[in-house]
C-alpha cells in the first residue's frame, strides 16, 4: 500500500506553505520600509507516481514544492519630503551606488540621498551615488563615476559688460564745460554734486572676486566744451564719464593724477524727434604717455558684440577689458571721424566727433525725455566667490548648486541602470540589489531617456506591499496549511488501524 507516501505529500505541503507564509511575513514586516519590492510564491507539483490501476497505469501525485519566488516591481507611491536630495524613480530604473573607493556596484530604488562630510553623495549605509559630471552647458564629462562635490564655493567671475539704460533730462543744462577737466582724484572728493547732471553707479567684480563700484558721470555739453567740433547739436548732446574710485585704479601711468580713476570718455546723441539714443563717441586711455593729454585719448575699441570697451586695473597686472553698453550697437565696429580727443579741440575745425555706420539699436536703449533723469535698467555679468546654499535635482536627474553669490551652476547627472530581466536580481539587503548572469549586464542611462523613469524630487518611493492581498494570501496559506497538517494526522490514523490488524 502506498498511505505512506501520503504522510510524504502532507510534508510537502506543510513545508511549502511554511515557506509561504515566511515571504507574506516578509512583506508585511517591510510595509514601511522606503521603495521595499514585494514577492510572491508561486507551487507546482511534484513528479507523479505511475501506478496500476483496472483501466491501465494511471498517477498519482507526491505532493508541491516552490516553483518561484519572485520580486514584483510595481510602482510604488511617492512620499513629499522636505529633502532636496531625497529621489524617487517614477518608472523603469535604479540607482546605481557604490561602497567608497570599491569598484562594486549595486542598484537600489531607495532614494534616501544626502552629502557626507567628504563630500559624497551617499545613502544611509554609506555606499555613493554614481551620475556623470556636467560641464557649464549641463553636457556629460567623462564616464559615469562617484558622484562627489570637491569643493563648495563658486570661483569668481570678473566682470566683461556693464548695460546701463538712462533717461536724461531734455530740459537739463550744463554744468561744467568739461567733466574730464573737472574730474581731480587728488581731492578729498573727484567731483562736485553741482559739476554734472547725472549719475548712475553699478557693482563690477575683478578676477578676484572684489567688488568696485563703476560710476558714470553725465552732464550736458554747452558752447565752451572740448567736444564742439562746430556741428554738434547742444540741445540733445551730452557727455559722460565712466569712472571708478580713483584708489582702486592700479594703472601706473594714472597713478597720482587728477586723472585717476577714469576709465572712458566721450559723448551722447538723441534724436530731438523721438529722444532716443542715435549716436555715441567713446574714448580711452592709449597708454602712450601723459593721461591728461587730449592727445593720449583715441576712440575707444569695440567688443565683438559692436559696444566700446575700456581697460581697467584693479588688480596688479591684470587688464580687465570692459564693454559699456548704452542700448545702441555698432555693426561694423569701425570708427569715423576724429583720431583723439586732440582732433577736436585743436581749433582747425575739419575733426568731427567719431561715429560709426551700421548703428543698430536695441531693445533698451537710453532716451532723452522731458521728465526726470533716472536709471532705467542696469546690470553687470561678473560676481563675487560663492558659497554653496542648497542643491536641488530636476526631474532629468541633473544636480545644481545654488550659491551665495546667485550663481546656479551644473553639477552632476544622476545616473539610472535597468535590465533586461529585472526578476532575476540578487537582493542583498539594505534595498540593495546586485546583477547575476541570469539578469543580464546593467544598462546605464540619463532619467527619462531610453525606457528609463525619470526623477522625483523631494519624494521617496513607498514600499508597495498591498496589505488587504496580503492578509488574503495569509488567510489561504494558512488554510493550506492546516489541511495538510490534517493529511498526516489522518494517514497516522490510517496507519494505526493497519498495525491493529494483528491484535
Amino acid at each position: 500500500m502506498s498511505i505512506s507516501s501520503s504522510l510524504f505529500s502532507g510534508i510537502s505541503g506543510l513545508s511549502t506553505n511554511g515557506n509561504a507564509m515566511s515571504v507574506i511575513g516578509d512583506n508585511i514586516a517591510n510595509v514601511n520600509t522606503v521603495a521595499f519590492k514585494s514577492s510572491r510564491t508561486t507551487f507546482q507539483d511534484v513528479l507523479s507516481q505511475s501506478v496500476a490501476t483496472a483501466s491501465g497505469t494511471s498517477q498519482i501525485g507526491r505532493g508541491t514544492t516552490l516553483s518561484d519566488v519572485s520580486t514584483l516591481f510595481q510602482q510604488g507611491s511617492f512620499e513629499s519630503t522636505a529633502n532636496a536630495t531625497d529621489l524617487a524613480i517614477g518608472g523603469d530604473g535604479f540607482f546605481i551606488v557604490s561602497p567608497v573607493g570599491s569598484d562594486t556596484d549595486y542598484y537600489t530604488r531607495a532614494g534616501q540621498f544626502r552629502f557626507d562630510k567628504d563630500g559624497n553623495f551617499v545613502n544611509p549605509a554609506g555606499y555613493v551615488v554614481n551620475g556623470w559630471q556636467l560641464d557649464n552647458a549641463g553636457n556629460d564629462v567623462g564616464t559615469i563615476q562617484d558622484i562627489v562635490l570637491s569643493t563648495f564655493t563658486s570661483p569668481p567671475e570678473p566682470t566683461a559688460e556693464i548695460t546701463t539704460i538712462t533717461n536724461l533730462d531734455t530740459s537739463d543744462t550744463s554744468h561744467a564745460d568739461s567733466l574730464f577737466n573737472t574730474w581731480d582724484a587728488t581731492a578729498a572728493g573727484p567731483i562736485a554734486d553741482t559739476s554734472y547732471g547725472y549719475q548712475t553707479a553699478v557693482k563690477i567684480y575683478d578676477s578676484l572676486g572684489n567688488s568696485h563700484d563703476i560710476t558714470i558721470l553725465y552732464d550736458k555739453l554747452n558752447a565752451a566744451s572740448e567736444y564742439n567740433d562746430g556741428s554738434v547739436d547742444l540741445d540733445n548732446s551730452w557727455e559722460y564719464i565712466v569712472t571708478s574710485n580713483p584708489s582702486e585704479d592700479l594703472r601706473a601711468d594714472f597713478s597720482g593724477l587728477a586723472e585717476q580713476g577714469i576709465l572712458m570718455r566721450g559723448t551722447l546723441t538723441y534724436l530731438s524727434s523721438t529722444g532716443d539714443l542715435t549716436d555715441f563717441s567713446a574714448f580711452t586711455y592709449n597708454g602712450g604717455g601723459n593721461p591728461a593729454l587730449p592727445v593720449q585719448w583715441t576712440p575707444a575699441t569695440f567688443s565683438t558684440d559692436g559696444y566700446p570697451r575700456c581697460t581697467a586695473n584693479f588688480v596688479t597686472g591684470v587688464d580687465q577689458d570692459i564693454s559699456v553698453k548704452f542700448g545702441l550697437r555698432s555693426a561694423d565696429v569701425t570708427w569715423v571721424g576724429s583720431t583723439s580727443v586732440f582732433d577736436i579741440t585743436d581749433g582747425a575745425g575739419a575733426d568731427v566727433l567719431p561715429s560709426f555706420i551700421g548703428k543698430e539699436p536695441q531693445a533698451m536703449i537710453s532716451t532723452q525725455y522731458a521728465s526726470s533723469s533716472t536709471t532705467i535698467y542696469q546690470s553687470q555679468d561678473g560676481y563675487g566667490t560663492g558659497f554653496l546654499e542648497n542643491v536641488s535635482v530636476d526631474t532629468d536627474g541633473i544636480m545644481v548648486g545654488h550659491y551665495s553669490n546667485g550663481q546656479i551652476l551644473n553639477l552632476y547627472r544622476v545616473g539610472l541602470a535597468r535590465f533586461n530581466d529585472s526578476q532575476a536580481l540578487s537582493k542583498e539587503g539594505g534595498n540593495l540589489y546586485i546583477c547575476t548572469r541570469a539578469s543580464g549586464d546593467p544598462i546605464t542611462g540619463h532619467p527619462g531617456e531610453n525606457g528609463l523613469g525619470r526623477i522625483a524630487p523631494n519624494s521617496l518611493e513607498q514600499s508597495n506591499v498591498d496589505i488587504a492581498a496580503e492578509f488574503v494570501k495569509m488567510i489561504i496559506t494558512q488554510r493550506g496549511f492546516q489541511a495538510n497538517s490534517r493529511v498526516i494526522t489522518t494517514t497516522d490514523a490510517m496507519l494505526q488501524e493497519l498495525i491493529n490488524l494483528k491484535r
